[in-house]
């Protein structure tokens, strides 16, 4: 008989998240997994979390729990407690670079979810310190990336075209996108910025109201949401990936970037500085350091870093499924 699992968190969107791509690994492998919830509303997808936690916790050998740091939390803290009663084996999976504020201004709460835990794993070293920090027992597993899935385009002649793959939300910081793109038009006239992404808050009218101020709409393309293989297809056309996050873990879109062979800059914020080695497979700046991130770019138009976009992909080959599957059935077995 397999070995069951109920994996909870966010199934309600179109990208191919960490959800669906370890739930579809561990299918592979024979696992059998339900996953809960697909429901839009926040209490119905809580409820129906809940209800499937309840209705098969005599069934089930493992739970997966998705852990952030925002609404989620609550939600990974409920169902854990119910896990708690019924004396199940449940995983938390670490996201979000703000996880560690939670550990310190929720010290109570975060004990009886990750003490409880029979594993805790994050995707990255940075939340696997920050955690042991707090006495708190963590595995590190990467994100898998289907890397067959990811052709990588060799730029030759790298032009200051950016872009951004993030949604609209103060964490990740558009504005700065912006700033940056007027710094490089001093030096680099033809520049252009694509945003892609939802939008999460206000930031989209600020960003509009920027851009707007400093006379740029004719160098911005804002596409709002894509589907993975459309933005995909459309990153052919640019040359330079830029993230300009606040707060991070191990960004998906990032490590994308990287397989497509966008040579990236970003922001040295959380897990960042783990997942991209400065001057090997990217360029990293201060949080809100626009001159430093202009400069870099500068620096790639230029020809100054070659071999970043190649490093960046012989780095994320190592998170396929057969390099991570090994850690996984250790911990399900």
């Amino acid at each position: 008989m397999s070995i069951k699992i109920l994996y909870i968190g966010n199934n309600n969107t179109k990208n191919e998240t960490t959800l669906k791509l370890l739930s579809n690994s561990l299918v592979n492998e024979d696992y059998d997994i339900i996953i809960t919830s697909n429901k839009q509303n926040k209490f119905f997808r809580l409820l129906d979390m809940c209800v499937n936690l309840l209705k098969l916790s005599f069934k089930l050998d493992f739970v997966i729990i998705d852990t952030y740091s925002t609404t989620n939390f609550y939600y990974a803290l409920i169902c854990s407690q119910i896990c708690k009663i019924f004396k199940l084996k449940y995983i938390t999976v670490l996201h979000g670079g703000n996880l560690p504020n939670r550990l310190k201004k929720n010290k109570f709460l975060s004990s009886l979810i990750f003490n409880n835990a029979y594993k805790n794993v994050s995707p990255s070293m940075y939340l696997k310190k920050e955690f042991e920090n707090y006495n708190y027992v963590v595995d590190e597993i990467p994100n898998i990336i289907q890397i067959d899935k990811y052709p990588f385009l060799k730029r030759i002649n790298i032009k200051p075209k950016l872009l951004f793959v993030r949604a609209f939300h103060e964490i990740y910081n558009p504005v700065m996108a912006l700033n940056v793109l007027k710094e490089v038009l001093k030096s680099l006239p033809e520049a252009t910025l694509c945003m892609i992404g939802p939008i999460k808050d206000n930031s989209h009218q600020n960003f509009l109201k920027l851009a707007s101020q400093y006379n740029l709409i004719d160098k911005i393309e804002i596409t709002g949401f894509l589907a993975k293989e459309e933005w995909h297809e459309k990153s052919k056309d640019f040359d330079i990936f830029i993230n300009t996050s606040n707060f991070d873990n191990m960004p998906v879109s990032v490590i994308e970037a990287m397989a497509l062979g966008l040579p990236i800059v970003s922001t040295n914020v959380g897990g960042l500085p783990y997942l991209i080695e400065e001057n090997i497979s990217g360029l990293l700046v201060d949080k809100n350091d626009v001159k430093a991130m202009a400069n870099a770019i500068n620096l790639i138009v230029e020809g100054k870093h070659q071999k970043l976009a190649i490093n960046a992909r012989k780095k994320v080959e190592s998170f396929s499924w057969n390099s991570v599957r090994k850690k996984w059935l250790e911990i399900l077995k």
